[in-house]
């Protein structure tokens, strides 16, 4: 992610334009510390209420539970992973997760009142130039079934189904990839 991709903070003026009724700003930058908490909670209301659709309750909680909700688990995380963050009224309101070595996005999740909003999407376009300008060719995900048909409308192939198994749930998901050649703007 380029510096000139990367907003701080949000304005007094677009604060302002916010109480006066205009559609908050999203920012995009890299994560801080003070984000684990806001991760915490992105991850847990993104996997109980934004995958009910997909996944039975019980493979929900599970998959819940790998992390504990706890700002220090995801602090840890950042220093793992290259940790993009999308920000509304200062707090983060989805995030990436990026294993630049590997050439692979880790995690992606959306608050799940502000899905569908192209959230995500630009998270993913900031992973593919973070891993072009690392050399790299393709990106690799292993995507729930919340985010694989918008994968593959963006462009991503399915390489293959699996089922990973979360606290003795199977849940099921799908390994997909993209060239980098041609990267959106």
């Amino acid at each position: 992610m380029r510096h000139a991709d990367i907003a701080p903070h949000a304005t007094q003026a677009d604060q302002e334009s916010t109480a006066r009724g205009r559609t908050p700003r999203i920012f995009y930058r890299l994560a801080r510390g003070a984000d684990g908490a806001d991760q915490a909670e992105v991850f847990h209301h993104a996997v109980m209420q934004g995958a009910a659709a997909h996944y039975e309750r019980e493979a929900r909680e599970a998959w819940a539970a790998v992390l504990p909700r706890d700002a220090s688990a995801w602090v840890a995380r950042q220093a793992l992973y290259t940790t993009l963050v999308a920000c509304c009224e200062g707090r983060c309101v989805g995030f990436l997760e990026l294993d630049v070595a590997a050439g692979r996005v880790e995690s992606l999740y959306v608050w799940p009142s502000l899905a569908r909003r192209g959230i995500g999407t630009n998270l993913l376009i900031h992973a593919e130039r973070l891993m072009l300008e690392h050399g790299h060719g393709r990106i690799d995900i292993a995507a729930s079934l919340v985010l694989a048909d918008g994968l593959e409308r963006r462009g991503w192939q399915r390489v293959r189904e699996e089922w990973a198994e979360r606290g003795g749930q199977q849940l099921q998901r799908r390994i997909m990839q993209k060239s980098l050649a041609a990267v959106e703007t």
